[in-house]
């Protein structure tokens, strides 16, 4: 859940563009609950939706999904950061995706799941500055995302963040 709402923001790929809905509350009751429709605006994604639970209506433009991705493929952009969802997010999204399969479970859905935990994992790594041993504080722009911060520091270390990839990859 971004603390701002940007007019225009920066999706790297519908799918990211996705997530950031699935992480945004109505700002009326909390609810993260919404069927978004897609439309293409002036070359501008746009997703219009209504809160399931109130009623109130949101909408989001975010400029058009990074060049030569595909969105059928669970990547949420290219080599930048997003500027979307923090790091924070993305590690607590990798986690609970991952902390739904049981560990021993080699089913092709399990893999699928994984590797999408995997790929929120490497989100967060695309945050550590070249040279750089850990994700730094600004990339910790939400509430959210401080808080998961704020629990476990040292998991942001790229030590750790690479043994957790790893260990999603499997």
């Amino acid at each position: 859940m971004n603390d701002y709402d940007p007019p225009y923001a920066i999706a790297r790929t519908t799918a990211e563009a996705m997530l950031y809905l699935d992480l945004t509350a109505c700002p009326d009751c909390g609810s993260d609950d919404a069927v978004w429709q897609r439309a293409i605006d002036d070359g501008a994604l746009r997703y219009v939706g209504a809160c399931a639970n109130c009623g109130a209506e949101r909408e989001y433009l975010f400029s058009p999904p990074y060049q030569g991705l595909l969105d059928e493929v669970a990547t949420f952009g290219g080599p930048e950061p997003s500027e979307l969802v923090d790091a924070g997010q993305w590690l607590a999204i990798a986690d609970a995706i991952a902390g739904e399969m049981p560990a021993d479970d080699r089913s092709a859905a399990a893999r699928a799941v994984m590797a999408y935990a995997c790929q929120a994992v490497q989100e967060v790594l695309k945050f550590v500055p070249r040279a750089g041993d850990a994700v730094p504080a600004e990339a910790f722009w939400t509430d959210a995302g401080r808080a998961e911060r704020e629990r476990d520091p040292g998991r942001f270390r790229l030590d750790r963040l690479l043994a957790v990839r790893d260990s999603y990859s499997g």
